[in-house]
């Protein structure tokens, strides 16, 4: 893959990450930790605190994937499972998952300030308005089924919704007050310059092309090296085949990577600001074809769309996304987009995330359907707390690769039809 900085936001405003090496030779440690995304950087970094010797490996820079290209939005829960879903899949592992889910929120915003890293964090809330009024049931399921588990979540009513999002567009929803949103590329570096400062050696522009069993512990080879160590966690998502085809592909293959498109409009002055999400929470909608938007440190408001073909992308969101935004807030006039880019998410059938135990000692994940912001912080603590062999949060099943994976790949992008389809009608 091209490793070149996509031209987002996120590129253009935060602060150089470091000057990571690439590894040539042989690298030895208690863990080997592949990708370094929010993930991998977590579990670094847990591991590293907890006395462990830890040498990552990042195909291309500390947050250079997902983990650097996203909208940012802090949200607590899954794109579509609800509690009750997740305890009927995996009954007791299902309700710890449910309460890391819950937590999650808190734990990223709560790591970003015992870290002291500059990730333009705030923790203003995340709503989930409902474009039907039929989908009030949405919002009424998920209130009810995250209250019974402790979650500080809110019913709102049409008119607070108007209230908090300066929108008529939406008949209701809720809302947690945990969520947030944060500069998810300095989120990325400061993890990265955290975990390096514990002692983890950190290697860039440097693809794992294979990991296998080396007697009592694990061997992962390299362009130009390799790396020995007692435990494996293989942190790479919606990317785990797009460098090397053979490095897991029972892993890259139960996940299909869409294209997510981010972008952010030129700053809004403060008389707008005051009658657009005046409290600066996250949004995000029940559209399949979803609405979603957040300030940034700058006051530019970072939205995004889906496209079934990306050919000129760019300029097509400009024109849809914009009439898209003058539909939600009339007020906001004509809307200058100043940045448009993208990256990959890794979606599941069933809009479950994935995690594996890959042998003695070797652990996976896959799948983050687009809500992996918080969730992943703690998948990476949780991860790091399974290498030392304590009880986790984390529903491990066995990799099951979906069948006729390509051909899965070129048609996903249809699927927002079907979505935009199933928008239009009520939900009773």
């Amino acid at each position: 893959m091209d490793r070149a900085w996509p031209p987002s936001l996120w590129a253009a405003v935060t602060p150089s990450g470091e000057d990571y090496p690439a590894l040539a030779g042989t690298a030895t440690g208690d863990v080997v930790v592949i990708g370094g995304g929010f993930t991998g950087l977590s579990t670094a970094l847990h591991l590293a605190e907890d006395g462990k010797n830890v040498v990552l490996l990042e195909a291309a820079a500390p947050g250079w994937g997902a983990s650097g290209r996203n909208n940012g939005q802090v949200i607590p829960t899954l794109t579509r499972p609800n509690p009750d879903d997740i305890v009927a899949k995996h009954r007791a592992a299902g309700e710890r998952f449910v309460a890391l889910l819950r937590d999650s929120a808190s734990v990223l915003f709560d790591l970003v300030r015992r870290l002291d890293i500059p990730a333009e964090a705030e923790q203003t809330g995340w709503i989930q308005p409902v474009h039907s009024p039929g989908r009030m049931k949405i919002a009424e399921t998920r209130f009810s089924q995250w209250s019974r588990h402790g979650a500080p979540v809110e019913l709102l009513d049409r008119e607070q919704v108007r209230r908090m999002t300066g929108s008529d567009a939406w008949y209701g929803g809720f809302w947690n007050r945990t969520g947030g949103h944060i500069n998810p590329l300095a989120l990325a570096r400061g993890l990265a310059r955290a975990a390096a400062a514990r002692g983890v050696s950190i290697f860039a522009g440097t693809p794992a092309l294979s990991i296998a069993r080396d007697g009592s512990g694990w061997r992962v080879t390299t362009p130009q090296g390799e790396v020995r160590a007692r435990a494996l966690v293989l942190a790479t998502n919606a990317y785990t085949g797009e460098f090397a085809g053979g490095l897991a592909p029972s892993v890259a293959h139960e996940v299909v990577p869409v294209l997510s498109w981010q972008m952010a409009t030129e700053p809004l002055g403060e008389e707008l600001r005051a009658s657009i999400i005046p409290g600066r929470q996250a949004v995000s909608d029940t559209h399949g074809d979803l609405w979603f938007m957040r300030y940034d440190a700058r006051n530019r408001l970072v939205t995004g769309g889906a496209l079934i073909s990306p050919i000129n992308g760019a300029d097509r969101l400009r024109r849809r996304i914009g009439e898209r935004l003058r539909r939600i807030f009339p007020q906001i006039g004509e809307v200058r987009f100043d940045y448009v880019w993208n990256g990959y998410i890794g979606m599941t059938t069933d809009y479950f995330p994935r995690f594996h135990r890959l042998g003695p000692d070797a652990y996976a994940w896959a799948g983050c359907n687009g809500r992996a912001v918080a969730l992943s912080i703690s998948i990476g603590r949780e991860l790091a707390r399974a290498v030392s062999g304590a009880e986790v949060a984390l529903p491990f099943t066995e990799p099951r690769p979906l069948p006729l994976h390509g051909l899965l790949r070129r048609v996903a992008p249809l699927n927002l039809v079907l979505y935009r389809w199933r928008d239009a009608r009520e939900i009773a």
